[in-house]
């Protein structure tokens, strides 16, 4: 192909990419202006991000890269790289070492092979009956005191504390009540989603499930109807998944570092305007991408 040809068809996915980047941005904007952010701070996580994925590129390729080589890959300027001095901390926890989520999940799963366990004591002199107590030692690896989980879980409205007993409250971990526990939730369960989906478009490594339908066009009340059934149908998907992970969990080797990450979601809105002459009154729309 002709260097120009070529030059034109980088052009172009250059701008796919870009096209593509808008869409994933909008939401995380619209998050960002609800809440205060300025376009400075946005400018600085976006610019310490693209050091560290490409630091991991070169690295990934066997090489310890220099600020030179930074400087190439993202078009950042030296002093803006070097003015980095430190690595960035984490502000939000990570919900996968979350021993309240880790707890309610454990319980979650018994309360589905026995009902009874919806409710639970406390505390039990006999270790054979269930406890919270034994319950969150279990799923916290006894890094944690059961007081202070369940304590956490009370105060989100997970849980219930009466005479002794705790009671679930809610069906899954959502920590509904709790900002900082819902953005952690929303940032490492989008950025999954897009690591599936931007792994199956670069071909970085065998296609992850990343599948979706959708339709345009039709009224709100079919849409609340249509997601009532996904919920309904994730429960049961949900209970499935935790079985498997707990005992892929409790058979684990001391060596073994992978994790998985499996969600589900449905968004819908009143979408007048936005609908083109293309889309606008069409049916089921399916698209899927594995």
């Amino acid at each position: 192909m002709p260097r120009e040809q070529m030059a034109q068809v980088r052009e172009g996915q250059l701008g796919w990419v870009l096209g593509a980047c808008e869409r994933v941005l909008r939401p995380l904007v619209r998050l960002a202006l609800a809440f205060g952010v300025k376009h400075a701070q946005i400018e600085r996580v976006l610019r310490d991000v693209m050091l560290d994925e490409a630091r991991r590129a070169w690295l990934h390729k066997g090489v310890e890269p220099n600020v030179s080589q930074l400087s190439v890959t993202t078009g950042l300027n030296r002093k803006a790289i070097t003015s980095r001095v430190r690595e960035p901390t984490e502000s939000l926890p990570q919900t996968e070492v979350s021993a309240e989520a880790k707890t309610l999940t454990l319980w979650l799963q018994m309360q589905v092979d026995d009902p009874a366990n919806r409710s639970l004591p406390i505390t039990s002199v006999d270790p054979s009956e269930p406890s919270f107590e034994a319950v969150a030692r279990l799923a916290s690896r006894g890094d944690v005191h059961h007081r202070a989980i369940l304590d956490e879980l009370v105060r989100l409205n997970m849980a219930t504390e009466r005479d002794g007993m705790a009671q679930l409250s809610v069906e899954g971990f959502v920590p509904a009540g709790d900002l900082k526990g819902m953005l952690s939730f929303l940032g490492d369960n989008a950025r999954d989603h897009l690591l599936a989906s931007v792994s199956n478009t670069v071909g970085a490594r065998a296609p992850l499930l990343e599948r979706s339908v959708f339709a345009a066009g039709i009224s709100l009340e079919e849409c609340e109807r249509i997601h009532r059934i996904a919920r309904d149908r994730w429960a049961g998907l949900h209970d499935e998944m935790t079985r498997e992970m707990r005992g892929a969990f409790d058979a684990r080797d001391k060596g073994d570092s992978a994790r998985i990450r499996v969600g589900v979601y449905a968004y819908f809105e009143d979408a007048v305007g936005e609908l083109d002459s293309a889309t606008s009154g069409s049916g089921v729309l399916p698209g899927s991408k594995k």
